[in-house]
């Protein structure tokens, strides 16, 4: 990795009066658990909704889980002088989200003592080494098949080689290896927040995040998703138009449009009166999408605004602040939300979320130095699929 690489804060800082280009409209030596490259074995998994005929289930957020992952942010060459406070976000969100269900704390050896001194004695912290704390994008995308889950290593590549990512790029394959779990293998480079299912068979992807050169060159849209087909097992690809360039993901869909356990689709709107930018139109553009989509059971999807906070009442700051209410995170029996200090709009996500989450509680969380860096609480959990604990 050069010398020189960005990492999610400095990327909008190095592209300031490039612009950012919105895409048109869209209608490695293995280690970890027993490797399934071949292909999933044709078998229909216990409980499946998506009707693949690969037998394999992406299942939805808001299924049960064994528990979270997340990581702890390990460098000032990322973070600089802002590193104490993210890694005060980050223990707040493993503290809260322990509440519900068990948390694994990602941390460099060096670092376990104070992660776990941060995140107290209910988040178990294990010794992998991390670059940073992206763990939606660092961990496997867990399936099922018959019954039994497996983790697709989706072969992280830094966001197109855009940041340090030596121990990052290992993390799925260690992850996998210490729980015992199977590593599925792809050719297909792409993150977790790329992409977002409904469980049963839908997908939603930004085509800026994956069908790009700096991750899958030369690989049409066709290829990849019928790449992600084989090795999700969903039957139906929502395209999104996404943005090229603006910020280090090239646009994850997870801050901008969500499924939820109503069966809508939770969609991000700027606040009213903000000029309109590439965000903006890529929101617009992913709503005359769902407009016009059917799910993989070919209903229609309701399409529900989450709208932005005001950025003169918000309590964090900078250019690079991601203000978006769509990157939540649902765990067992509990959503967490940011919490951006513009009450009106604060409460007002609570009770969209709570509307369409039926029976679980809203919890709002502060994450404002995470929030700096480009991301949210969804950002910086990855759900393993489960039984809910009792």
């Amino acid at each position: 990795m050069p010398d020189n690489s960005l990492s999610r804060r400095s990327l909008l800082r190095h592209l300031t009066g490039a612009g950012a280009v919105l895409l048109g409209v869209a209608a490695c030596s293995d280690s970890g658990g027993g490797d399934t490259s071949s292909g999933p074995t044709p078998t229909t998994p216990r409980g499946s909704a998506s009707g693949s005929p690969s037998g394999v289930r992406f299942g939805a957020e808001w299924d049960g889980h064994t528990r979270t992952f997340m990581s702890w942010p390990a460098s000032t060459g990322i973070w600089g002088s802002e590193l104490p406070g993210v890694r005060q976000d980050i223990a707040r969100v493993a503290r809260a989200v322990a509440a519900h269900e068990a948390v694994v704390v990602l941390a460099r050896p060096d670092q376990v003592g104070a992660a776990r001194q941060a995140c107290g004695n209910d988040v178990e912290v294990v010794p992998i080494g991390v670059d940073d704390l992206w763990a939606r994008d660092t961990v496997s995308v867990f399936v099922e098949r018959d019954g039994k889950v497996s983790g697709v290593d989706f072969n992280f590549n830094g966001w197109g080689d855009k940041q340090q990512h030596a121990n990052d790029a290992k993390v799925a394959g260690a992850v996998l290896t210490r729980y015992g779990l199977p590593r599925d293998r792809t050719w297909l480079v792409a993150e977790g927040g790329s992409f977002e299912t409904d469980g049963r068979g839908t997908l939603m992807v930004t085509e800026s995040s994956v069908v790009n050169a700096n991750r899958n060159p030369g690989k049409s849209r066709q290829e990849i998703e019928d790449e992600l087909k084989r090795v999700l097992g969903v039957t139906t690809v929502i395209w999104f138009a996404g943005v090229r360039g603006e910020d280090i993901t090239d646009a994850h869909v997870d801050s901008l449009a969500r499924f939820a356990a109503s069966g809508a689709v939770l969609l991000d709107k700027a606040f009213p009166g903000m000029p309109a930018d590439s965000w903006s139109r890529a929101a617009d553009q992913a709503r005359s999408v769902l407009s016009k989509a059917t799910d993989a059971r070919g209903k229609a999807i309701e399409i529900v605004e989450l709208p932005q906070p005001d950025p003169d009442l918000m309590t964090g700051t900078g250019k690079d602040f991601v203000s978006t209410y769509a990157n939540f995170y649902v765990a067992n029996g509990a959503v967490f939300m940011p919490k951006f200090g513009d009450a009106k709009a604060d409460d007002r996500a609570r009770q969209i979320l709570r509307d369409h989450f039926p029976g679980r509680e809203i919890v709002p969380v502060q994450i404002d130095f995470i929030a700096s860096g480009g991301g949210g609480i969804h950002c910086s959990t990855h759900d393993q699929p489960g039984p809910a604990a009792p």
